[in-house]
């Protein structure tokens, strides 16, 4: 099949998992720092903010926010050429349809680390997330879209769980020494970051229940209600160390990851290598 995808895609997409992968790192460590000393845990957009005081805090915010705009245009790229490959099938276009919803979100994330590099307020803790909830349920029928944006999120978290459990990631991830030795710390990292976002969506689910904005959170309220549940100093450290993973799958998908619709015959998945191996076991 002839590639539809432009030459740019490519380095565009690795600096978009790249930019991911600090992002992450940020959130982990001082999540990890928070299971530690007994603090409070950061979410995204506070976690960045503290990168502004630090030495060259301030040209990596601007390095963050590009690469997350990056991410976001290679995710819409992705799904209106199907360069993934997924088909114009009716799971096809799901899939493609949550390419589009991810750009979405990390462009507007992208434009919030964006505000941080020029002074603008990160709003800290759920604040931001707080405010546009009391927005959109101020709309007609606005607890209803929020309720159902919940629902979304809460799939979003369950499919990242599900990607992580069944390694569907390595459909996209070349065979390489590297990538099959930190194979089970990728998929640690996609089911901890996956138990995050369904946590977020289950704030925002009894934000519209009770029609209460104030119970809806991001990533940092859920790493708040993991650490207030028993154990949860450990269960936040355990969940710091999945995040970090995440970060490392971020990084190790800006070196190795394929784009289908670009990648020749010859290049081999991990995927591919578990099917050979399966099925020359069975044989």
């Amino acid at each position: 099949m002839a590639s539809n995808a432009p030459a740019w895609v490519v380095p565009v997409m690795r600096a978009g998992y790249t930019a991911r992968a600090i992002v992450y790192t940020v959130v982990g460590s001082l999540a990890l720092t928070a299971a530690l000393d007994g603090g409070s845990a950061e979410g995204t957009t506070g976690a960045l903010a503290d990168l502004k005081s630090e030495p060259f805090g301030l040209a990596l915010l601007w390095v963050i926010a590009a690469g997350l705009i990056c991410y976001a245009i290679w995710r819409f790229i992705a799904a209106a050429l199907d360069l993934e490959r997924r088909g114009d099938d009716s799971s096809g276009i799901f899939a493609r349809g949550g390419l589009v919803i991810t750009g979405l979100i990390h462009a507007a994330l992208g434009v919030s680390v964006a505000g941080l590099a020029l002074g603008r307020s990160s709003g800290g803790g759920g604040s931001g997330a707080q405010d546009w909830t009391a927005r959109l349920m101020q709309l007609p029928y606005g607890k209803w879209i929020v309720a159902a944006i919940a629902v979304g999120i809460v799939g979003a978290g369950a499919y990242y769980v599900w990607k992580g459990i069944k390694q569907k990631y390595k459909r996209t991830m070349r065979v390489t020494p590297t990538t099959q030795k930190l194979d089970p710390a990728l998929q640690a990292g996609f089911i901890a970051q996956g138990t995050l976002v369904a946590i977020v969506g289950l704030l925002l689910g009894g934000a519209a229940l009770t029609t209460d904005p104030s119970q809806a959170g991001g990533i940092g309220s859920a790493l708040d209600q993991v650490r207030s549940a028993p154990f949860g100093r450990v269960a936040l450290g355990i969940i710091a160390i999945g995040v970090l993973g995440f970060a490392l799958e971020n990084l190790v998908e800006a070196r190795y990851r394929i784009v289908p619709a670009r990648a020749g015959s010859d290049v081999e998945t991990l995927a591919m290598r578990a099917k050979a191996k399966a099925k020359a076991a069975a044989g």
